[in-house]
């Protein structure tokens, strides 16, 4: 990951991967964003879970493995089995090990009679399952938005390898955020309390562990806004004024200069129509689709079984 990141900070457009927003204070802030007025996903989607609920545990049936990716606090999981969608197994997979432990913990606790397993790793690359994890009745879990951290064709590779990992008995439940006025978007991405310009900057602060940089954070603001010819928000970090970040690598220190008013890439959160991702999972190789959107169709939860 050391790699990944200097290369990312190295590039003509400086970047970092979202992925990397997840430390453990990273983890709590997007927690914090959830509860957010202004950040409509994390209420829509949970609505559309308490109206649509019997038909998703009907499309879940019964003795199914739950692999929950990019599970952070393992919440939307936990209402679920509290609302009597039980799973056989429950597999929590994030990249920040720390939190996914102490929350994991905490729903042992509440609900010892499933079996619990969590794995440490970024599933956005690969995502190798427990040799001993049933292959029958599978069923992915990834809710929220976080699809829309990949392009459009990331996410098309991304899901093939989900539906790679399963077979017809199992399936996908995933939340996608839908396109919709530009101002509750950019809202909902620089919200009045800044919580979401910490959780960006936080980002730096990360970098700085992994890397042994030395990012200045009170140097960076945080930029965001919805492009919407490529249906994304774009999020970044921009210099204040003219600086210089540095870290050890193998020949000594990397060194990358940043004028002002320059940007470093943090995340793109792409939005889509209904038809739009319906095809996408098409192409992905599942098939027996369905959907439930909220009144006003700001958000959706998608279900899926893999293609015979």
């Amino acid at each position: 990951m050391r790699q990944e990141l200097a290369a990312g900070l190295l590039q003509p457009q400086a970047g970092i991967a979202p992925k990397f927003f997840y430390d453990k204070l990273g983890s709590r802030l997007f927690e914090a964003i959830t509860e957010l007025p202004e950040y409509y996903p994390t209420r829509t989607e949970a609505a559309i879970f308490v109206e649509h609920l019997p038909a998703i545990r009907r499309s879940l049936g019964e003795d199914f493995t739950l692999i929950d990716l990019g599970c952070g606090s393992c919440g939307k999981a936990g209402r679920l089995f509290h609302a009597g969608v039980l799973p056989a197994r429950y597999v929590a997979v994030d990249i920040s090990v720390d939190f996914m432990r102490d929350s994991l913990q905490q729903l042992k606790r509440e609900l010892p009679a499933i079996e619990m397993i969590g794995i440490g790793a970024d599933f956005t690359h690969e995502l190798e399952l427990p040799d001993d994890l049933p292959s029958v009745r599978r069923m992915f879990f990834y809710p929220g938005s976080s699809i829309g951290n990949f392009s459009p064709s990331e996410a098309g590779r991304f899901l093939r390898r989900l539906a790679a990992q399963i077979d017809s008995s199992g399936g996908l439940l995933i939340g996608v955020d839908l396109i919709k006025d530009p101002a509750l978007l950019n809202a909902a991405y620089d919200d009045a309390l800044g919580v979401t310009a910490a959780f960006n900057r936080n980002l730096l602060r990360h970098v700085n562990a992994r890397l042994d940089a030395d990012f200045d954070i009170g140097d960076w603001r945080h930029v965001a806004f919805y492009h919407a010819a490529e249906a994304r928000i774009e999020m970044y970090l921009e210099a204040r004024r003219a600086l210089s970040a540095s870290w050890p690598d193998g020949a000594g220190r990397s060194r990358r200069h940043f004028a002002a008013g320059e940007r470093i890439h943090t995340e793109n959160s792409y939005k889509y129509s209904p038809e739009g991702f319906t095809a996408l999972l098409a192409a992905a190789g599942f098939a027996d689709i369905q959907a439930w959107t909220d009144p006003r169709s700001w958000f959706a939860l998608f279900f899926a079984r893999r293609a015979n």
